[in-house]
């Protein structure tokens, strides 16, 4: 990707600042060359004082870039595209959009010019580069999607999917990091009740769910080829996995994700 690249993240709230952190820290981009906006543009003075270019009005942001993050709330979206509309070249802009359940013929429709836009799904983890960004483009925007994806494999790794799967792809993937977050808490306090002190608990329960990822992503075995290895006969961690099979645990978090996927299909809806 061309080192001369300006970017633009509208709307640098939680997603839109984890963006911005991971970006920095991959090098792909200098401070100087990403613009954040915010409403409350206050709460930015901390990029500002690294260098980035903080602004509360995104029409001088899309004007100043030729890559626009759009990272505002779902509600949020039909305001900000009227708002743009005017700056938006085809000639010179790529949007990619990671507001949960707007469609790229939503985008095009109130932007009202044929721009070139790909959606993209990263969660949070992308402010250390430990993201999977799940990305989608209308079939021939093949530089808009090499873009986007130059960026995102720079913060963690990218899959490129059919823009169907990107509501699965909110759930598993974005949601997907508090279920599992969650489930760490949960074995930092089964530490605790059996003797460890919270914050000893909380560091080997983290450590071993990073471990357990790795192994899958470094080797590529099935989850179950590796659970075998641990389990013996009569043995303790058997029983463990047997009694939260008991209590539902692979179901509750099956159940967790088809739940946040049909309330990411409602989240945006169009004028």
């Amino acid at each position: 990707m061309k080192k001369q690249h300006r970017l633009a993240i509208l709307g640098t709230g939680n997603i839109g600042a984890s963006i911005a952190n991971g970006l920095i820290q991959s090098d792909l981009f200098a401070p100087n060359q990403i613009t954040l906006t915010r409403r409350k543009v206050h709460l930015l003075e901390s990029f500002k004082q690294l260098g980035f270019n903080i602004l509360q009005d995104n029409r001088e942001a899309v004007r100043t870039s030729d890559i626009v993050i759009i990272a505002v709330e779902p509600q949020q979206l039909d305001n900000l595209l009227h708002e743009i509309r005017s700056e938006l070249n085809p000639e010179q802009h790529i949007a990619i959009s990671v507001v949960s359940g707007a469609s790229i013929k939503q985008i095009i429709k109130q932007i009202g010019k044929n721009i070139p836009v790909v959606r993209a799904m990263p969660n949070t983890a992308i402010a250390i580069r430990e993201s999977i960004t799940c990305l989608a483009s209308d079939k021939g925007n093949t530089k808009a999607i090499e873009i986007s994806k130059a960026i995102f494999d720079s913060v963690g790794r990218t899959l490129v999917i059919d823009e169907e799967q990107m509501i699965p792809a909110t759930a598993l993937g974005a949601c997907g990091i508090a279920f599992f977050l969650r489930a760490i808490r949960a074995a930092s306090q089964g530490g605790i009740e059996i003797g460890f002190n919270s914050a000893d608990a909380l560091i080997i329960a983290a450590q071993v769910a990073k471990g357990a990822a790795s192994l899958l992503l470094n080797i590529e075995n099935h989850p179950e080829y590796e659970i075998d290895k641990v389990t013996t006969p009569r043995g303790c961690t058997i029983s463990g996995l047997n009694q939260m099979e008991h209590e539902g645990f692979s179901s509750a978090m099956i159940k967790g994700i088809t739940t946040s996927a049909d309330k990411a299909a409602k989240l945006y809806v169009s004028e």
